[in-house]
C-alpha cells in the first residue's frame, strides 16, 4: 500500500547523550511518558517517552528506561498512548502576512476556503470592506480565483467601479501573481492605453486597447506601491495572530518566505522579545534587501535570517507560469502561449551568482518546467564559476519538475520544495484547463524525488492556502482533488516520507537539521501531540487529525480546548 509507515519501536532504548553520567544529577524538568513517539530520526525509530531539560531533549526511549530522569521537581505528562511527533517545520509560507486577509483586507476566496461564488459576491464583500474603512481609504481584498467564479473570468476595473469609481480599489488573485485595480487606482498610477508593459509583466487591455484593470507579475507594483502600507500596529497584530494560528496547527518554526525588510525583521524580533510570538521564524530576504537585512541586530533568539528569495516565473493558474509546452486551454486563443519568465536566463544567472558568491543560500520560485530549466541553469553556472560545498540551492514549488530535471537537481545537490497542495486545491483545473491529464498527474513529483533519494520538502505557501500541515501531509499521501478524484497515484508517497518532508527535511533545507526537525537527544524540544496516530490511521483521515498540544523548546505554547 502507498501509505505504509516504517517506524521501529525502540522498546529498550536507553542510550542517550548523558548515559555515562548519573541520571539523578540530570533531573528532567518534564518527562512525557506512555506515548507513541515518532522520532523521525534516520531510522524512523519509535519510542515511548521523552525527557526534557532547559528546552532540549535529554533522553528518548522506553518509559521504564526514562524513569531515572524523574525527580522531585519533574513534571510528568502521561500521554496515554497519544502520538507525539517533532514540531512541524514550515518549509515555505509567508508568515508575517498570513493573517492579513480577513483581518485587514477582504477575504475573496471561493470554496473550499471562502464564500465567493461569483463577481456579485466579490463586489458585495468589497462594499462591506468599504463600510469598514470609510470613504477616504483604499479598499483592498485578496484571494479571488477567476476559475472558481461563475463567470470564469477575472473581475475588471468596471466590476470594481460598481463599488466605487472615485475611491481606489486593489484586489489580489489567490496566486499572488495578478491583481485588479479600479479606475481610481489606475488613474493614481497614471496607467493609460499608452503605458507600456514593464519587463516581465503585463497590463491587460480590452478590445479598444484600454487597461481593463488586470495586472500580471512585475506590473503589480505600478499600482501596489501607491497603496498605503499597513500601520505598525496592524502589522504587529498580524504577526501576533499568525503566531497563534501556526502554533495551533503544530508549527514550531515558521517561514516568512519573501522579501523580508529590516523594518519587518525588527517587528518580528520585537514581537518575540515581548512574548507575543510563541514560535520561531526563519525569514528570507530578497535580492534587494539582503544586505540591509543582515545588518539588523536580533536579540530574541527566535528570529533567524535564512536564504535569499527570487522569482523565475509566476503562477500556472494565473497563466503566468512559464511552461515548456503550451497551455492545455489556449490563453486568449493563443495556441502557442506558454507563459513567460520574470528574467532572461542570463539575467537570472547573474543575480544567482551574486547571491551565491556572497555565501548566502538562494531559493527561487519556479512553477513551470521552462522556468525550472532557467533556475537549474543558473544554479549550475554559479557552482561552475564559484564552487561551494553544501550550498543547498532550493527550487520553490517545483511544480512541473520533469524527470530529467530531477536528475539535474540530484547532480547539483539542490533541494526541491513541492507545493503539493496544488493537487487538492487546483488539481481538477490543472487537469481540465491548464495542463491536460498527463502533465497534471505529474505536478509536485514527490515520488520521483523519493525514488532518487533526494532530500525534498513540502509546503503550504500560506496565505495562498491555509496553514494546515495535516492536510499538507494528507495531500502528499493521497493526491486527492477537491472533487474527490486521485490525481497522479504514481506520485503518492508514504506517510513517513511526508512527515519527514515537513520536519527534518525542512530543517535541513534551512541548515538547522542538527538542532531541530526530529526527536533526538540534544535537539531543541519542539514537540507536537496529535489526536490520532498518523502512522496507522486511515490515510484519508490524516487531514482530520487535530493538534492537542504544541511545545517549543520545552514550553507549551498551544493546548487544544477541552
Amino acid at each position: 500500500m502507498h501509505h505504509t509507515f516504517a517506524f521501529a519501536l525502540l522498546a529498550t532504548l536507553t542510550a542517550n547523550a548523558y548515559a555515562a553520567q548519573d541520571p539523578s544529577k540530570l533531573e528532567a524538568q518534564v518527562v512525557y511518558t506512555n506515548g507513541n513517539v515518532l522520532t523521525v530520526d534516520k531510522d524512523n525509530s519509535a519510542a515511548e517517552a521523552v525527557a526534557v531539560r532547559d528546552g532540549k531533549i535529554l533522553a528518548v526511549g522506553a518509559s521504564k528506561a526514562l524513569a531515572g530522569y524523574i525527580g522531585a521537581n519533574t513534571r510528568v505528562v502521561d500521554l496515554k498512548g497519544k502520538t507525539m511527533i517533532p514540531g512541524i517545520y514550515d518549509a515555505h509560507s509567508h508568515f508575517a502576512i498570513s493573517r492579513i486577509t480577513g483581518t485587514f483586507v477582504a477575504d475573496l476566496n471561493s470554496p473550499p476556503i471562502g464564500t465567493v461564488r461569483n463577481i456579485d459576491d466579490l463586489v458585495g464583500l468589497l462594499k462591506a470592506q468599504q463600510a469598514k474603512v470609510g470613504p477616504q481609504e483604499w479598499i483592498s481584498g485578496s484571494g479571488y480565483d477567476d476559475t472558481l467564479l461563475a463567470e470564469k473570468r477575472h473581475p475588471t476595473r468596471a466590476d470594481l467601479d460598481k463599488v466605487s469609481s472615485t475611491q481606489p480599489i486593489y484586489i489580489t488573485h489567490v496566486s499572488g501573481h495578478l491583481t485588479v485595480a479600479n479606475s481610481a487606482a489606475l488613474k493614481l498610477a497614471g496607467i493609460t492605453a499608452d503605458t507600456p508593459n514593464p519587463p516581465g509583466g503585463v497590463i491587460r487591455r480590452d478590445a479598444n486597447g484600454e487597461p481593463n484593470g488586470v495586472l500580471e507579475e512585475t506590473a503589480l507594483p505600478l499600482v501596489g506601491k501607491l497603496r498605503p502600507a499597513l500601520t505598525e500596529a496592524q502589522q504587529l497584530e498580524g504577526i501576533r495572530l499568525a503566531g497563534q494560528w501556526y502554533a495551533a496547527h503544530g508549527v514550531t518554526t515558521a517561514n516568512h518566505g519573501a522579501g523580508t525588510t529590516p523594518v519587518l525583521l525588527k517587528m518580528l524580533d520585537d514581537s518575540a522579545q515581548a512574548g507575543k510570538l510563541p514560535i520561531r521564524v526563519v525569514t528570507w530576504s530578497s535580492f534587494d534587501t539582503m544586505d540591509a537585512v543582515d545588518k539588523v541586530a536580533l536579540t530574541s533568539g527566535k528570529i533567524k535570517v535564512g536564504g535569499v528569495k527570487e522569482f523565475s516565473d509566476g503562477s500556472i493558474q494565473g497563466y503566468t507560469g512559464f511552461l515548456g509546452e503550451h497551455y492545455h486551454t489556449p490563453f486568449h486563443g493563443d495556441e502557442a502561449y506558454r507563459g513567460f519568465p520574470r528574467f532572461t536566463r542570463e539575467d537570472l544567472a547573474s543575480r544567482v551568482l551574486q547571491v551565491h558568491k556572497s555565501g548566502r543560500q538562494i531559493m527561487i520560485h519556479a512553477n513551470g518546467d521552462a522556468a525550472i530549466d532557467d533556475v537549474l541553469y543558473a544554479y549550475r553556472k554559479a557552482q561552475e564559476v564559484f564552487p561551494r560545498k553544501d550550498a543547498r540551492q532550493v527550487v520553490i514549488h517545483s511544480q512541473m519538475m520533469r524527470e530529467d530535471q530531477l536528475d539535474e537537481v540530484k547532480r547539483l545537490n539542490a533541494i526541491p520544495s513541492f507545493f503539493v497542495l496544488h493537487t487538492y486545491y487546483w488539481g481538477d483545473r490543472h487537469r481540465d484547463l491548464f495542463l491536460g491529464k498527463n502533465r497534471a498527474e505529474r505536478i509536485s513529483p514527490t515520488r520521483s524525488a523519493k525514488d532518487r533519494g533526494l532530500i525534498y520538502t513540502i509546503h503550504t505557501d500560506t496565505p495562498i492556502v491555509p496553514m494546515e500541515p495535516m492536510r499538507l501531509i494528507w495531500a502528499a499521501v493521497n493526491r486527492v482533488t477537491t472533487s474527490g478524484q486521485v490525481l497522479g497515484a504514481a506520485q503518492r508517497i508514504p506517510v513517513a516520507d511526508a512527515l519527514r518532508a515537513t520536519t527534518i527535511n525542512a530543517a535541513y533545507q534551512n541548515f538547522e537539521e542538527k538542532d531541530r526537525g526530529s526527536i533526538e537527544v540534544g535537539k531543541s524540544a519542539d514537540l507536537v501531540v496529535l489526536s490520532d496516530n498518523i502512522a496507522t490511521v486511515d490515510p484519508m483521515a490524516i487531514k482530520d487529525i487535530k493538534v492537542l498540544e504544541t511545545i517549543v523548546e520545552g514550553q507549551s505554547v498551544y493546548q487544544a480546548p477541552n
